[in-house]
């Protein structure tokens, strides 16, 4: 009996073993929190998504202060297996041999690696602070698809990165799925300002979803993306508006995509409302003279719409409302240094006095009849009487005195709260007043106009200072009104000194099709050389 026990308690410990090992393949492992450590956050991520590859995350290398370079030798056993020498050598040698001789010659310093690491995934970064993975500044990605899985792990492990400021994805095979979640979290990255996405050829060409509302982005950088004259109007669409134009972005580099006279005329539409863009590169695109015509008009002058009026006169007649400047004379009537302007009396506030000098009347005459009617009944009581009303007269006193005591308490306590909420709704007013007064600067529908043939006319923008318009389709007659414009603005400079308002200071046009010896080519090159910050006259000052 006691074997046939020992095996029966056996048989139930393997049973219940085995029933925990079932429970425990069961579970699902929790998910990880990022701690802000890249190199760990991200590895676990990849692991946790059981990923067959996982890219390694390796620092950027830096060409050294001295000489660098490369070498490329053959193995002795097989040519197949060619591998590359990363030359460092910050002290040239004397004993170097000659150029016939490269393969004998080794480096002192030098790191080698077969050719078939450099096509493995990988993720290269900069480090603020050497060999400390939560002080990462910039992401570089190259060659390789970034799916919606590999996005979301990015999503998780750059939304904590408090130092990271570019983000660098080459030829990502990117879709519209993974950039809307791009765009999405991109503002989750307080520091983030330069965006490079150069060579993804999106099909819906949704590259407006960078520059929205809550774009921090300050540099974007899209060249070779495909980009057509759709991609073109939804950018200028979000860069320029009526109501919400772009106010972070300050270059865009479209080079090397597919524009045409159409989405320039989109992106001159933009600029007529924008007024912080600095650079814009539409280098080796498809633009022709109606392209560059409208930008050029967006750089000098332009009529304003009827839509443009109507906000125009929204705007003016918001601006110069009473509603918007009584907050001014209310903190300024509360100082105690000078008093506050008289505001004129609306019939509200007469027919407020008016009923409460009628209920001050009604008083009155109420307790000179109370008085009347005691003295007229003091001769019927008797002395008794007397005392008894002196003892309730004084108790009322004492009485009215502790809840006169117990008012003027409260009222202190009032007081004070409302001098605390005064003054965070003073503080709150004070931030509302200069966010309105700086997109009051900024509005250009704001600025001086002239009324010329029933339209009003207003100066285009002169905040933009590099254009380049290189490799395109301009003719003679595109040409001409670029001149225009740049005469324009430099006769419009010389008047008025507006800071933050220079105009063009360079302006790329090589290898359009017009000739060489073109006079309004030559009056632009006349024009903008001394402007060009990175120009250096011949004459030599005697």
């Amino acid at each position: 009996m006691g074997k046939k026990v020992e095996k029966n308690l056996s048989k139930d410990r393997h049973l219940s073993s085995a029933h925990h090992e079932d429970e425990s393949l069961t579970k699902t492992p929790e998910p990880y929190k990022c701690v802000g450590n890249f190199l760990v956050d991200f590895t676990e991520l990849c692991k946790q998504n059981s990923m067959a590859v996982i890219p390694s995350v390796t620092v950027r290398p830096k060409p050294p202060a001295g000489q660098s370079g490369s070498v490329e030798l053959k193995s002795s056993k097989k040519e197949d297996k060619k591998q590359v020498i990363q030359v460092h050598d910050p002290e040239p040698d004397t004993e170097h041999p000659e150029d016939g001789e490269v393969g004998e010659w080794l480096p002192k310093t030098y790191t080698t690696k077969p050719k078939s690491e450099y096509f493995k995934p990988s993720v290269q970064v900069e480090l603020d602070v050497a060999e400390r993975w939560d002080t990462v500044t910039e992401v570089h990605v190259r060659g390789w698809k970034i799916d919606t899985s590999m996005m979301e792990t990015f999503r998780q492990c750059w939304t904590l990165l408090e130092r990271l400021h570019t983000i660098n994805l080459w030829n990502t095979g990117l879709t519209e799925a993974s950039l809307v979640s791009l765009a999405a979290f991109l503002p989750l990255c307080l520091h983030l300002r330069n965006v490079i996405l150069d060579g993804n050829n999106v099909k819906g060409e949704n590259w407006s979803e960078l520059i929205g509302a809550d774009s921090l982005i300050q540099m974007l950088s899209l060249r070779h993306c495909g980009i057509t004259d759709t991609g073109a109007c939804g950018i200028g669409r979000v860069l320029g508006n009526m109501k919400a134009p772009n106010t972070k972005l300050i270059s865009l580099n479209l080079s090397g995509n597919l524009i045409g006279d159409v989405g320039a005329e989109s992106l001159a539409w933009g600029l007529r409302m924008n007024r912080t863009l600095m650079a814009l590169t539409l280098l080796g695109n498809n633009i022709g003279n109606k392209g560059a015509m409208k930008i050029s008009e967006a750089l000098s002058r332009f009529p304003l719409s009827h839509e443009e009026t109507v906000e125009r006169r929204k705007l003016l007649s918001d601006h110069s409302s009473p509603e918007r400047k009584s907050p001014a004379l209310s903190r300024r009537a509360e100082s105690k240094d000078r008093p506050g302007s008289v505001r004129s009396m609306t019939t509200t506030d007469k027919t407020k006095l008016k009923q409460s000098a009628k209920k001050k009347e009604v008083k009155g005459k109420d307790t000179k009849d109370e008085t009347k009617t005691v003295k007229k009944e003091e001769p019927r009581e008797s002395r008794g009487s007397k005392t008894k009303g002196s003892l309730k007269a004084a108790l009322q006193l004492m009485a009215s005195a502790s809840v006169a005591e117990s008012a003027k308490s409260q009222n202190k306590a009032k007081e004070k709260k409302k001098e605390k909420t005064k003054s965070s709704v003073n503080e709150s007013d004070d931030s509302d007043a200069l966010s309105q007064e700086l997109s009051d600067q900024m509005n250009p529908l704001l600025e001086t106009t002239d009324l010329l043939d029933g339209n009003l006319w207003i100066a285009g923008n002169r905040t933009l200072i590099l254009l380049n318009l290189s490799r395109n389709k301009i003719g003679a007659e595109g040409i001409e009104h670029l001149l225009r414009a740049v005469q324009y603005q430099t006769t419009l400079t010389s008047l008025e000194h507006k800071p933050g308002a220079m105009g063009l200071m360079r302006l790329a046009l090589n290898k359009n099709p017009v000739p060489a010896d073109n006079e309004s080519l030559k009056k632009i090159l006349d024009l903008m050389q001394p402007k060009d910050p990175f120009y250096i006259s011949s004459v030599v000052a005697p």
